[in-house]
């Protein structure tokens, strides 16, 4: 059965995704269509690569992902699609696969066969017309990738899951996602800094400084934010029952410093 995963970050408010779903479903009538989020904060390609790198490597082989965070939409980026872990992602060419590319061996081809494309294709609805009806053709196995277009390697490559050392034992990292509950999802991973584990940890997320490790929420104290590491294995900045991201004025994309001693 074809699989159809959807993020963008068009909110349910109006009809963009439903809209997108019709347009799978008109081609591929047997696809499953699974939402993965469509609360990505408006224009935040940092958000979305964050959310489509912890959602794509769940699925089964053969899945297609719809990615659509998008800003330079109807602008010269280009649409494009990856093939990475037996699976195929669609986006726009501005960063926001960069995760899975950091991650996998990865194909790149520029989606540039209009054939593909509904007859008319709008300058600010891409998810609509390009990359729907080509990710529904490709999930019903309507064509291969070859068919969408050419391989490229000069695709926007950036470098969101690895902070840069600014010193002996410090690194400058950013803020990948701001979660539902406002915790402060870094770009530290436990992997490459595993003595967050065993060492005293200073963590400036903004103006703020974060000292403590906790193992869960409820060691945290009211109001104080603490690091924690979390379920997919980044360093977070939390606080107990209450939004980090509001006590310390902290988005997606805010700077964060790590100091390990």
């Amino acid at each position: 059965m074809p699989i159809v995963t959807l993020t963008t970050d068009f909110g349910l408010a109006d009809h963009f995704v439903g809209v997108m779903k019709g347009v799978i479903l008109g081609i591929a009538p047997d696809a499953t269509i699974i939402d993965i989020s469509h609360m990505i904060a408006p224009f935040e390609t940092t958000e979305g690569a964050f959310v489509i790198a912890e959602a794509y490597r769940h699925f089964p082989k053969k899945t297609v992902h719809v990615v659509v965070v998008d800003p330079g939409v109807g602008t010269a980026r280009r649409p494009i699609l990856v093939e990475a872990a037996g699976q195929y992602l669609l986006g726009p060419d501005n960063g926001v696969l960069s995760m899975v590319y950091q991650r996998e061996p990865s194909k790149v081809r520029e989606i540039s066969n209009d054939k593909l494309f509904r007859e008319t294709v709008s300058a600010t609805f891409h998810g609509r017309d390009i990359f729907s009806p080509v990710a529904a053709r490709l999930a019903a196995g309507k064509i291969t990738p070859a068919r969408v277009g050419p391989l490229v390697d000069d695709y926007l490559r950036t470098r969101l899951d690895q902070p840069e050392r600014t010193g002996t034992r410090c690194w400058a990292g950013v803020v990948l996602k701001v979660d539902r509950f406002g915790n402060l999802i870094t770009n530290f991973h436990v992997d490459r800094f595993p003595l967050v584990r065993t060492r005293p940890i200073v963590l400036i997320p903004g103006v703020a400084r974060v000292e403590r490790l906790i193992r869960n929420y409820a060691e945290g104290e009211p109001n104080e934010a603490a690091a924690i590491i979390g379920s997919s294995g980044y360093v977070e900045v939390v606080v107990n029952q209450s939004s980090a991201a509001k006590l310390l004025g902290c988005v997606a994309g805010s700077p964060v410093e790590l100091s390990i001693y």
